[in-house]
């Protein structure tokens, strides 16, 4: 990138920026010029963001965004893009305002009628899922549940049909109890990715049947160190209800459409898998032939 880039201004705006959960070599080089070129940084805490853009080089004034002062602080935010400033918002890791402050920031300046600009990067939301190997496609994602266990159990109980993937953010200190808490109130049997510390030293991605969760954490101290992200899998029904619908739909479109595209436009409408579905029209075909 050539480094005049740098210089020039950005237009007035919000630039919501996504940093990294831990490895600072996730981060884009957008972020990087954006954080270079925009005239202040607004960030949930100083002392960590601090860090990251002394590690890059990059020198801003930086003022403190926390929930407790959000409202306030996004009243100075919009007075500076309306002078003419373009500003970052950046929280201690990932995306901003996903289960982070940052979405009350972000509507006090779209309710002003000003810009607001994604700079995407790390979620520690997609890089779980990339690794869990969820099927189906579908998944809820939830964030932190209730800290105290009557509300969590009622929280999940409302979760506990839903035939998706749910995902969940989960604090060291809270795991243990949150797991026995799904083991109760959800089907046991469903699989559960635990994945802790990503992008870390000690990364640790591991799937296993929800009813032996426990015994795992309980396995290694080091089990229970770093934040989690929970992804409990579909249940058993939801596989079995999406198999049946995916039939059915190609059952439909191979009565008009070779296998290729039959099984191409089963996957735009179910949401499954291409190549599985094309498996699948191998059973079927014989069927529509006679």
């Amino acid at each position: 990138m050539n480094e005049t880039a740098h210089h020039t201004p950005l237009p007035p705006a919000l630039y919501v920026v996504a940093t990294p959960i831990g490895n600072l070599g996730d981060i884009t080089l957008r972020a990087i010029d954006t954080l270079k070129r925009v005239d202040r940084v607004a960030a949930e805490d100083t002392r960590v963001s601090g860090q990251l853009l002394a590690h890059f080089d990059i020198r801003k004034p930086l003022v403190s965004i926390r929930e407790h002062n959000e409202r306030e602080a996004a009243d100075r935010v919009i007075a500076w893009i309306v002078a003419g400033e373009a500003v970052a918002y950046v929280s201690d890791a990932g995306t901003p305002a996903v289960s982070d402050p940052g979405a009350r920031l972000v509507a006090a300046v779209r309710a002003a009628g000003l810009m607001v600009v994604p700079v995407p990067g790390v979620s520690a939301v997609t890089a779980a899922l990339s690794a869990a190997g969820v099927e189906f496609g579908q998944w809820l994602f939830h964030g932190f549940l209730p800290p105290r266990s009557g509300a969590r159990r009622a929280q999940l109980q409302t979760l506990a049909a839903l035939p998706v993937a749910l995902v969940f953010y989960e604090a060291p200190h809270r795991i243990e109890e949150t797991l026995a808490d799904m083991a109760a109130v959800l089907d046991s049997s469903r699989s559960v990715t635990l994945a802790r510390e990503l992008t870390k030293r000690f990364e640790t991605i591991v799937t296993l049947p929800l009813r032996d969760a426990l015994a795992w954490l309980a396995a290694d101290p080091n089990h229970v160190r770093g934040e989690f992200v929970v992804i409990v899998h579909p249940p058993a029904a939801a596989a079995a209800m999406v198999d049946s619908e995916a039939m059915r739909v190609l059952d439909v479109l191979l009565g008009a459409l070779p296998p290729t595209l039959a099984a191409k436009l089963a996957s735009q409408i179910t949401g499954r898998s291409k190549a599985e579905l094309y498996k699948m029209t191998l059973a079927l075909k014989p069927q529509a032939d006679q």
